[in-house]
């Protein structure tokens, strides 16, 4: 069973996943992604960090919500080991309603085209591909993609 709770993305746990992340994403890509990273947009207001662990409380899974505006977050440092299956479909529900509870209406994320295990997993969950944003406008590798949440019932 995966257990996902707020952290922070200084701990240990979680920078040992981050490690992790870093080196995948620099197999493939070619780039570890830890220049679009900073640990403080994850810790204010309106943002978080959050930890996936399994049944014997190791780590097995990351991810984080920053603000982008008012009405939208933007996913950032996504991973999942897969040693535990469901933890990347897991993570990424707990952080769509964490982000719905705090009032954003969409979530925006970036990843490479390359990654495609990563954007074929963010298709299948409802994302769509939108015009890059910010610093990934005119980035011919980075694919961004979106996904409205649901109203609070």
């Amino acid at each position: 069973m995966i257990t996902i709770e707020k952290s922070s993305p200084t701990s240990a746990d979680s920078q040992a996943l981050i490690e992790q992340l870093s080196a995948e994403l620099a197999a493939i890509t070619g780039d570890s992604g830890k220049t679009h990273f900073n640990p403080q947009d994850v810790s204010g207001a309106r943002a978080v960090w959050a930890v996936a662990k399994d049944e014997n409380n190791y780590p097995v899974g990351c991810g984080a919500l920053r603000p982008l505006s008012d009405t939208t977050a933007e996913l950032k440092r996504m991973f999942s080991s897969r040693a535990y299956p469901g933890t990347g479909a897991a993570l990424l529900a707990w952080l769509e309603e964490a982000a719905r509870t705090m009032g954003y209406s969409e979530l925006w994320l970036e990843t490479r085209k390359i990654n495609t295990r990563a954007v074929q997993f963010y298709l299948k969950h409802g994302y769509r591909q939108i015009d890059n944003y910010g610093p990934y406008v005119g980035r011919e590798e980075a694919i961004c993609l979106a996904k409205r949440l649901p109203d609070q019932a």
